[in-house]
């Protein structure tokens, strides 16, 4: 199995109701997205997977976040945009998108700083 990954930011605000502690305030991130793309051959270049086009797909989910108070999208208007929430949104967005059925998101991991992330695995 092949694995290529590729990682990008995105700067975004977001508030976690009921936490109990500092991040129940609004507060803003330079959040990190990371994401891994499996497959089991390389086709005749030697690629899995361009990193361009992987890059591509990625931003088009990024601007739907960037610069934006995450509580107000409508995919987290009833629960909290944690770290582990952001991270599975990306899988969502990307998991049928792929240029071909041979691929698959192996992982999304999202930090929200640099030392705290969060991974979701399908």
């Amino acid at each position: 199995m092949y694995e290529v990954a590729i990682r990008t930011r995105f700067a975004a605000a977001h508030r976690l109701a009921n936490y109990g502690g500092k991040c129940e305030a609004l507060h803003g991130h330079t959040w990190v997205v990371e994401v891994g793309v499996e497959g089991p051959e390389i086709d005749e270049v030697g690629l899995l997977m361009d990193f361009v086009a992987l890059k591509r797909l990625v931003k088009d989910v990024v601007e739907e976040l960037d610069h934006t108070l995450l509580n107000d999208h409508v995919c987290f208007s009833e629960q909290n945009p944690s770290s582990e929430r952001v991270a599975k949104f990306f899988y969502d967005r990307l998991k049928d998108v792929l240029p071909s059925p041979a691929l698959r998101v192996s992982f999304v991991r999202v930090w929200e700083s640099e030392d705290s992330a969060a991974t979701y695995r399908p």
